[in-house]
């Protein structure tokens, strides 16, 4: 990741409590939300909550339509504005080593833990996986054409190495959809070997203690909260401690990232911009034990 100066990180501890704050986003009623009551589409849509909490939000006024508090068998119409308040937290993060990639005049790059979150521009990335199971030789397309939610969406991947029960894949997604490759990998029969949330049946636990964020879905999951499909109009944490509506209160750092735990095995390795292109040094877990370093870096 490329960080313009100055630009700083400070890690206290192997894992990074997380700050809460208020947040209010707003939403726009698509054509395919339009004549579901708004109970029904948010439980529907956003399933980092249940259908008890969106019934009990419509009910305090948490969550309005076009600014106005509505019963909870309400049917929204196309276009609708449909705000929601809650208590926001941010995830937890990784507190890795980050290594100095290259220290220019104006650019340092580095490697950062995977699970620090970014804000990428119009970048291509390039990442490695380790999946399960021997994944085919030569290039394969994960996800070719639209979608459920009629968005392109497409990965390209190419297995590096196998040691006949894992694969190191290189990933190369065209587009950028929330969990992509990693929806992309299970639906080619080959998903990330520690990946609770998309994996069934045996896995390789991420952390000695059993779950990790990933099984549970919480509300800070990009992929599932409500909060994150529209703008973010404010925030604070100024004199507001607990919510009682909160999903992740009174435990302030959602469920994950415990001392044993270890990221998912999914990696950015090489950045590509208009006039200039970074790598960073593979992972740890993509060397597998019975394949050499010369032919993982071939």
């Amino acid at each position: 990741r490329r960080y313009v100066r100055p630009y700083y990180f400070e890690f206290i501890s192997h894992v990074i409590r997380n700050r809460h704050f208020l947040y209010f986003s707003n939403a726009y009623v698509k054509n395919r939300w339009a004549g579901k009551t708004i109970v029904d589409l948010f439980t529907d849509e956003f399933k980092g909550r249940s259908r008890e909490y969106y019934v009990r939000a419509v009910k305090c006024g948490r969550l309005q339509v076009d600014g106005q508090t509505v019963q909870t068998g309400y049917i929204v119409k196309s276009s609708q504005k449909i705000s929601h308040f809650l208590h926001r937290h941010e995830p937890p993060v990784l507190a890795g080593d980050i290594s100095i990639l290259q220290n220019e005049v104006d650019v340092v790059t580095i490697c950062k833990p995977a699970s620090v979150p970014i804000e990428a521009g119009l970048l291509q990335k390039e990442y490695v996986a380790k999946v399960v199971g021997v994944f085919p030789d030569g290039e394969i397309s994960g996800g070719a054409g639209k979608g459920a939610n009629g968005k392109q969406a497409l990965t390209r991947f190419q297995r590096i190495c196998t040691d006949g029960t894992r694969s190191i894949v290189l990933c190369k997604p065209v587009t950028g959809r929330t969990h992509q490759i990693r929806v992309h990998l299970k639906h080619t029969g080959y998903p990330i070997a520690n990946d609770e949330l998309y994996l069934s049946g045996n896995f390789c636990p991420r952390s000695t203690k059993g779950t990790s964020a990933s099984t549970a879905i919480p509300s800070s999951d990009p992929n599932n909260s409500a909060a994150d499909h529209g703008s973010k109009d404010a925030e604070t944490d100024e004199g507001f401690d607990m919510d009682p509506m909160c999903t992740n209160c009174p435990n302030l750092a959602p469920v994950g990232y415990d001392g044993d735990e270890e990221g998912l095995w999914l990696h950015c390795v090489r950045y590509t911009g208009p006039d200039w292109s970074y790598e960073c040094p593979y992972p740890d877990w993509a060397f597998l034990d019975s394949v050499s370093t010369k032919k993982m870096k071939s």
